[in-house]
């Protein structure tokens, strides 16, 4: 089995809901357990590859080599594409200067490393923050304020050099590499790496919540009707790990760039929709 590395960028509030909340919020995201960082669930992601690959396939025979078969047949293989979970890398929050700041933390980052170690030999070393500081890759940064970043009502004391400084510049160099051109040069001048419970208060509270209300037949609302959604906001970008190895299905033989390049043809992007909320435009993804 070979890993690889992947990157979710979303284009639109991307809603990965757990069905139902115990607080204010009615529909909050998925998060893990332990950490409450914000999360893709791979099931979501694995149904997704797999209906748009059925969209442009009609060899089910290999579909259900690379996916796995349908229920009524699940004993017949195990499909030969995994999937893992989408964990949040760079949040983006609302900046008193440059609009937005694309924000991590060293925990991010640290785990970052585990799934990047699939495509790279060597990582970068993961940065230490102090509190309340916020580390940027060079002075000509879009958030930089008379030597502070202000992140939603926090105000950071900025660092842009020094041994520290320099390791944010190779993250964001590898991270660049990893985006089209248009989104690498915005996080050349936007990334910023806080400490973790800097990190931790910005991905409860810097989240996108709305409001929604259901009509009846005559287009006015229901009393009792109104709900809150959370949702992950636009540019928020996750990183995961999928796998491949050789089909298991009887007469469908396929080595593992075979499957890969059955579930990512060509240029290896695709634009997805992921998660609940489709039909009012959310879930737009780049993968």
């Amino acid at each position: 089995m070979k890993r690889f590395s992947f990157l979710l960028h979303a284009l639109s509030p991307l809603h990965c809901g757990t069905g139902q909340g115990v607080e204010v919020i009615d529909l909050p995201i998925a998060r893990m357990h332990a950490t409450g960082i914000p999360i893709v669930p791979g099931t979501s992601l694995k149904g997704v590859l797999r209906s748009t690959v059925q969209g442009r396939t009609t060899d089910e025979q290999k579909l259900y080599a690379v996916f796995g078969p349908e229920t009524a047949g699940a004993s017949e293989n195990a499909g030969a594409f995994v999937v893992g979970d989408a964990r949040l890398l760079l949040l983006p929050v609302r900046s008193f200067r440059g609009t937005f700041a694309w924000v991590t933390s060293p925990l991010l980052l640290h785990l970052a490393a585990r799934d990047f170690t699939a495509d790279h030999a060597q990582l970068p070393a993961v940065p230490v923050v102090a509190p309340a500081q916020a580390l940027l890759p060079g002075a000509n940064h879009a958030n930089l304020f008379n030597g502070h970043v202000y992140l939603q009502d926090l105000q950071l004391s900025a660092e842009h050099t020094g041994a520290e400084a320099e390791k944010v510049t190779q993250w964001m160099e590898l991270l660049a590499g990893q985006l089209p051109s248009g989104e690498a040069e915005l996080l050349r001048s936007r990334m910023v790496v806080v400490d973790d419970e800097t990190m931790a208060f910005l991905w409860e509270t810097a989240t996108q919540v709305d409001a929604r209300n259901r009509l009846n037949e005559r287009g006015t609302v229901v009393d009792g009707a109104l709900w809150y959604e959370e949702s992950l906001p636009p540019e928020t970008i996750l990183v995961g790990q999928f796998a491949a190895e050789r089909t298991r299905r009887k007469d469908v033989v396929m080595d593992v760039s075979e499957v890969v390049d059955f579930v990512f043809p060509a240029d290896r992007k695709h634009v997805l929709q992921v998660g609940g909320k489709a039909t009012v435009g959310r879930g737009i993804c780049t993968i």
